[in-house]
């Protein structure tokens, strides 16, 4: 009867832990997350250069107006764990004077400016001569809490995204375009959690407020950890079950001392 009580124990446990989320189960396509404002607070001019990137948060909406030509900056927060993807729409007025088509570009950079690559999505478009828009987009790998020094791999703080016309015949530049800009962050879960933390994230010194919505996690806890606990329990209660199973009821009753 114990056997069966202890049995059944270990069952419980086991759904209940099951129960709970996959650290690796993510969304494929990452969710807008709370910003830290509210539409009305979203950008409605990008900066020229890295220092003076428009600070934008997920879930917002910025917009510019630029000339043909220019260079756009916006940066953002990304926390450990992360998956972020950032997307924009080029917007050209419908003119006669257009001479060409124009190739856009979307470049993603970390904190140390070095140039991200794209899980997956179109960072380059071209509007046509009869085209008015373009839309492009990018998808970052998972951001890493710690990463080797050698290595290229996405680090916490923030990240630069600038926007401009890859090419476009000479006599186009300096015409007016539209641009929006938006970014999407998701939690990849405990599957890509790593040991080890930076000890400050990668924030330019700027004085500009790069956080995310919460602040910034301390990179220790992950949801890895409940699965190992979780795991060492089932171990436990698997020995205990065994050890009842094979050992027997013991020496019987009628049986005397020795024989």
């Amino acid at each position: 009867m114990r056997n069966v009580r202890v049995l059944t124990a270990g069952l419980l446990t086991a759904a209940a832990l099951f129960a709970l989320p996959f650290p690796g189960a993510a969304a494929d396509s990452p969710s807008p997350v709370a910003s830290t404002g509210d539409e009305a607070a979203a950008p409605t001019e990008a900066g020229t250069s890295f220092r003076t990137a428009a600070v934008v948060h997920p879930g917002q909406r910025a917009t510019a107006q630029a000339s043909t030509g220019d260079y756009l900056y916006w940066q953002f927060p990304a926390d450990a764990g992360q998956r972020a993807t950032v997307r924009a729409t080029v917007e050209l007025p419908r003119s006669k004077a257009r001479r060409g088509n124009q190739t856009w570009r979307l470049d993603v950079y970390d904190g140390l400016r070095r140039r991200q690559a794209c899980r997956y999505g179109s960072d380059t478009g071209t509007v046509r001569a009869g085209a008015s828009s373009v839309e492009l987009s990018c998808a970052l790998r998972t951001v890493r809490a710690w990463s080797e020094p050698w290595a290229n791999d996405p680090l916490p703080g923030a990240y630069y995204v600038r926007l401009t016309v890859a090419a476009a015949p000479a006599e186009d530049l300096g015409e007016p375009a539209g641009a929006a800009l938006e970014v999407a962050t998701a939690d990849s879960g405990g599957a890509m959690a790593v040991d080890g933390r930076l000890a400050a994230p990668l924030v330019p010194a700027s004085g500009r407020e790069v956080e995310p919505d919460g602040g910034w996690a301390s990179g220790w806890w992950s949801s890895r950890i409940l699965w190992t606990a979780g795991g060492a329990v089932l171990a436990a209660l698997a020995g205990i079950w065994g050890y009842r199973l094979t050992r027997g009821d013991g020496r019987p009753a009628h049986v005397p001392p020795g024989a």
